[in-house]
């Protein structure tokens, strides 16, 4: 497939925007449960503020994927069978419950509601995750994509990469919650490392379904194909092969795997000895980098049935 810039930036900004916002909130948690002091409420205020920045980010990239942009408001009317339309509604839900939560904590004496407001930001967060995924685990006909782990990996990424941010954060607004929230960032980290090498590994033992022989039913074992039909390209050669070569795509897959796990793992761990938020903006942002080679590789690995006749001519 042909990756969409539009896309990549959604995908990950929103990801991570969810990641930091369920950091504020296991923060919150555990400063209840007694594992921390409670921070400050400009913590998890203006941290709120900087989810809701990455979440408008994304979902402004979005826009430039819409061919009628002022016609957006149609996505979401398939909501019964269509998990785009489910996105687009969880979307809004979700920014909407973590303005709430900010301002919860701006206020005084609206612990209460601050926890009641978290839990339904947090399970909003996690159907989001679960929709954005869904959009393309469900689909049988990519089989690099339809499989539980394009979820789960759309989950890890983005809690890795959050819990980053919140890291950094915490280690900018409150120094104490730096080492658990390096641990769970790490823990995402390793977990998206684990899951992301199964799916790598089963894309390269995929064998296609189809054939030149079954798409046109024609049962004869060799089947030259001479031409396309037309001179030019179509929105078929553009924006179903990505046309890169094997070398780029592999030069692509061994660069994320080093920008979204060792490398910023080495400065989170530097950050932390150290309670930076430099050197841990450093490795959110270096992970970011990481995470867009990671989804246009998501993307273009993915081969579309099509391209047995539009990538097969000469």
């Amino acid at each position: 497939m042909r990756p969409a810039f539009s896309v990549i930036f959604l995908t990950t900004l929103i990801g991570a925007g969810q990641g930091l916002f369920i950091s504020l909130y296991v923060n919150e948690l555990g400063a209840l449960l007694g594992a921390w002091r409670m921070p400050a409420e400009p913590y998890f205020a203006l941290g709120c503020v900087l989810a809701l920045g990455l979440l408008a980010a994304g979902l402004l990239a979005s826009f430039f994927h819409l061919g009628r942009p002022e016609r957006a408001w149609r996505s979401a009317a398939m909501w019964r069978t269509s998990w785009l339309s489910r996105e687009v509604i969880a979307m809004p839900a979700f920014m909407a419950a973590v303005a709430a939560y900010g301002l919860a904590h701006s206020l005084r004496g609206a612990g209460d509601l601050s926890l009641a407001l978290g839990a339904a930001g947090l399970a909003l967060a996690l159907l989001l995750y679960v929709c954005t995924g869904m959009i393309y685990a469900c689909l049988p006909f990519l089989q690099e994509w339809h499989t539980p782990l394009t979820v789960i990996n759309y989950l890890l990424f983005g809690c890795a990469s959050g819990f980053l941010a919140g890291t950094a954060w915490a280690a900018a607004q409150a120094p104490a919650l730096v080492g658990a929230s390096a641990l769970w960032t790490a823990g995402f980290t390793l977990a998206a490392l684990v899951t992301r090498s199964a799916s790598l590994a089963r894309n390269a033992r995929l064998r296609p379904k189809s054939t030149l022989q079954t798409a046109i039913g024609v049962k004869h074992p060799r089947i030259a194909q001479k031409a396309q039909g037309f001179m030019g390209g179509s929105f078929n050669t553009r924006e179903f092969f990505h046309g890169r070569t094997f070398a780029w795509l592999r030069a692509v897959k061994w660069g994320f795997l080093l920008a979204v796990f060792p490398l910023p793992l080495a400065l989170l761990a530097a950050g932390t000895a150290f309670a930076s938020w430099p050197l841990l903006a450093a490795a959110f942002l270096l992970q970011y980098l990481g995470l867009l080679a990671e989804r246009w590789f998501f993307f273009a690995q993915a081969r579309h049935p099509q391209n047995l006749y539009y990538q097969a001519i000469s």
